[in-house]
């Protein structure tokens, strides 16, 4: 889940809600239905298509109960689909195992696959149509977080910035 999280930067809304057949490992990308219910397809590094791959295979099938026919991706212990206050529970959980002390929440990787992706060269039209931003200027909120990465390739770069 943390996984795809960080590939997509979907909300947890959106990865809560996906089914078994919103996500092509094999293609390489997730399709997630957004606010307003505008569909969205999601490309997903490599890594990340075989960490659900793996999941299918081996994980979701001890916590799938015999007798349900559970279409959700992701499930609780008891075999439902995982709700949005499981997730943030599982990633309280694992943020204690790493010792982080600042506050993880879903929304961290989410802001970190758009910073990410920017930093990378990302033009902000793709990362708007990747977050399912309405607007760009929602998007354009990320790109303060650029700034110091901007300066550092230009210091690298530059023949005088040194």
């Amino acid at each position: 889940m943390l996984e795809l999280l960080y590939a997509s930067g979907m909300r947890v809304s959106e990865m809560v809600s996906l089914n078994l057949g919103d996500v092509d490992c094999s293609g390489g990308f997730v399709r997630c239905f957004g606010k307003g219910h505008k569909e969205r397809m999601i490309p997903i590094y490599p890594r990340a298509a075989q960490s659900i791959d793996e999941y299918l295979k081996e994980a979701r099938p001890q916590i799938v109960q015999n007798d349900t026919d559970e279409k959700a991706l992701f499930l609780n212990v008891r075999g439902d689909r995982l709700t949005r206050q499981g997730l943030w529970q599982i990633l309280k959980g694992y943020a204690r195992a790493a010792n982080i002390e600042t506050d993880v929440t879903p929304h961290t990787l989410r802001h970190s696959f758009a910073t990410h992706m920017l930093n990378g060269g990302a033009d902000l039209r793709m990362v708007q149509e990747l977050l399912g931003h309405a607007n760009i200027s929602t998007t354009q909120v990320y790109t303060h977080l650029t700034t110091e990465h901007v300066h550092n390739t230009y210091d690298k770069s530059h023949p005088r910035a040194k």
